[in-house]
């Protein structure tokens, strides 16, 4: 069953959607899109498997929201789109540039809960999000932005359930920073950004292992990683124009590859990094 409510407050028009249907389905996948906006997502408790409340500006401009259930999968959308025109006289790097979150016209919540398990796919346009998977069972993380700050997180110490078949965000412009990235158990990873920056935590390792990627076009990139006893290996893409920075600890297999110590091919908890900046820097600790 799907519950909408719309109101208004202070000029803003309050939306919410929720799913209150238990039954019929073991996998929740979401797709979302919005153009302009800041974005949070967290677990909360609930027996429903899906809530959104949003706080838009503009009136005109309704979200569309639906679901349906199929072959045990519930498959929810909301769709946030502009339709309007643009004014052209407003200032393109003012909406890209944009130094503070009240500088977005919506923000979204969504909630999700501990008794289903995910995958997300978000198209967020331009603006923030904040992502906090601590207790949620996430098998798929997709996340697209043409300029936006993203940040994925744990907010308390509880790895995933399952192993995460994939992690990707792209930017065209923004930052990256994915933090505690072992609690993911993401079998994939990749990051890539246009102009900006990508901060990775890989401090404590992932258990399963796991495959990176990461790109810079133009900007820095940084990865905090584990004790050189842990399986490592990375190669490096690099331009003249790149400056690295590569700690002692690092073996330089040939000009571009680099393991830890305690690298072997056999071993499962093995992370394979590719990282690669055009223009910029690579700093690894």
């Amino acid at each position: 069953m799907f519950l909408g409510e719309v109101s208004l407050s202070e000029a803003q028009l309050i939306k919410e959607f929720k799913v209150t249907e238990t039954k019929g389905f073991e996998l929740v996948s979401l797709e979302f899109t919005s153009y302009k906006s800041t974005t949070q997502l967290k677990q909360i408790r609930s027996s429903d498997p899906l809530y959104i409340h949003g706080h838009l500006e503009k009136a005109n401009i309704l979200p569309v929201f639906s679901n349906s259930i199929s072959n045990n999968v519930l498959k929810a959308s909301l769709v946030h789109k502009n339709v309007e025109s643009e004014n052209l006289g407003k200032s393109i790097t003012s909406k890209i540039f944009s130094s503070s979150s009240t500088d977005f016209d919506h923000t979204w919540d969504l909630g999700l809960t501990t008794d289903y398990r995910y995958t997300l796919d978000f198209n967020l346009g331009i603006g923030s999000s904040n992502f906090d998977l601590a207790n949620l069972i996430i098998s798929k993380l997709k996340i697209k932005s043409a300029s936006a700050d993203v940040y994925v997180h744990y907010s308390s110490e509880i790895p995933n359930q399952v192993q995460m078949d994939t992690l990707l965000v792209t930017l065209n412009m923004g930052t990256v920073t994915l933090d505690k990235v072992n609690y993911t158990n993401a079998k994939k990873i990749i990051v890539e950004v246009n102009y900006g920056k990508i901060d990775l935590d890989f401090s404590d390792g992932i258990s399963g292992g796991s495959e990176v990627i990461a790109a810079v076009g133009a900007g820095t990139l940084k990865l905090n990683l584990p004790s050189d006893s842990y399986p490592i290996k990375i190669k490096m893409k690099t331009s003249p124009m790149c400056r690295a920075s590569v700690p002692r600890y690092l073996k330089a297999l040939d000009g571009d590859t680099y393991v830890t110590k305690g690298y072997k091919e056999s071993d499962p908890r093995r992370i394979e990094l590719t990282i690669d900046v055009g223009v910029g820097s690579i700093t690894i600790d």
